[in-house]
């Protein structure tokens, strides 16, 4: 072994940015389902990461109120027992859980991420542009590295 390598696999990661619309949200699916593919992410958590991005893309397309032209980023990363997906918009309104009614069309997606990662957030984007709202989906049989994922660099 060289001096200065190690033998731990380094994090991977995989971003794009897509308009924010709504052909988006499904491009944005088929490209995590594929980047998980490559990865060799079992399939329930590649599924349920697949269902998750849906919902934060389709809150940035949504509710994401932002000037034309703006796009909405997505990135995920793999890293030792986690896989982490991120969405970023130019909006600064950070997500808050609401309860829908029995009659409600909208207002699940945050219950329905809530109810499925083993953790998400979001926190403000540097510069004062924007926000990122993150998941994270534990991989069966993986072992903790200790280290949070994505420490490499916010999605920005």
């Amino acid at each position: 072994m060289r001096h200065g390598t190690h033998n731990f696999p380094l994090p991977r990661e995989f971003e794009w940015r897509l308009p924010r619309g709504p052909r988006s949200v499904g491009r944005a699916r088929s490209l995590l389902a594929e980047q998980a593919r490559a990865w060799k992410v079992p399939d329930d958590v590649a599924d349920t990461a697949v269902l998750l991005l849906s919902e934060l893309m389709t809150n940035a397309v949504r509710h994401g109120r932002a000037p034309a032209g703006r796009e909405v980023g997505a990135r995920c990363v793999l890293d030792g027992s986690v896989f982490r997906v991120e969405v970023a918009d130019a909006s600064g309104v950070l997500p808050c859980p609401r309860e829908a009614g029995p009659g409600d069309e909208s207002g699940r997606g945050l219950a329905l991420v809530e109810l499925l990662a083993d953790a998400w957030g979001s926190y403000s984007r540097p510069y004062g542009i924007g926000k990122t709202v993150w998941i994270e989906l534990a991989l069966p049989g993986a072992e903790p590295d200790g280290a949070p994922p994505g420490d490499g660099g916010p999605l920005r």
